[in-house]
């Protein structure tokens, strides 16, 4: 089965099959980076739970201190999850053909924003009316 033809702007060039491939080699890289990140943040949470948050045998300030560096693992690891889902999500649209097409207005993201950010999911136009409200 062919692959289908990915959005453009009017203003640009058909994808060519080496810039699709080099937006895939590149979330495929971002995926296993992230997964080696989420998988020692995990590791990395764990010896900290692993040493007791009830502050037995610690003074309060250990206690902060274990608390924030278990918050902020707790938050890298939300990150890195998320992440990972829009990198997975961004391949399936690449292999479903509606990679490069603006979630809110249907129309095409453009060619340079989704080589610049590969996990793109709306055109600058409505990015920019989401992040005003």
């Amino acid at each position: 089965m062919p692959k289908p033809t990915l959005a453009v702007r009017a203003d640009e060039d058909p994808w060519t099959a080496a810039e699709t491939e080099a937006v895939r080699d590149e979330l495929l890289a971002d995926l296993e980076r992230l997964r080696a990140e989420l998988d020692s943040t995990a590791k990395d949470l764990q010896d900290i739970l692993a040493g007791g948050v009830d502050g037995a045998g610690n003074d309060q300030a250990d206690v902060g201190s274990n608390s924030l560096e278990r918050d902020a693992e707790l938050s890298l690891a939300a990150n890195q999850r998320e992440l990972l889902l829009q990198t997975e999500k961004a391949l399936e649209r690449l292999e479903d053909g509606s990679y490069g097409v603006c979630e809110l207005c249907g129309e095409p993201i453009g060619k340079l924003r989704l080589m610049a950010f590969p996990r793109a999911t709306m055109c600058m136009d409505c990015k920019r009316r989401e992040e005003r409200r």
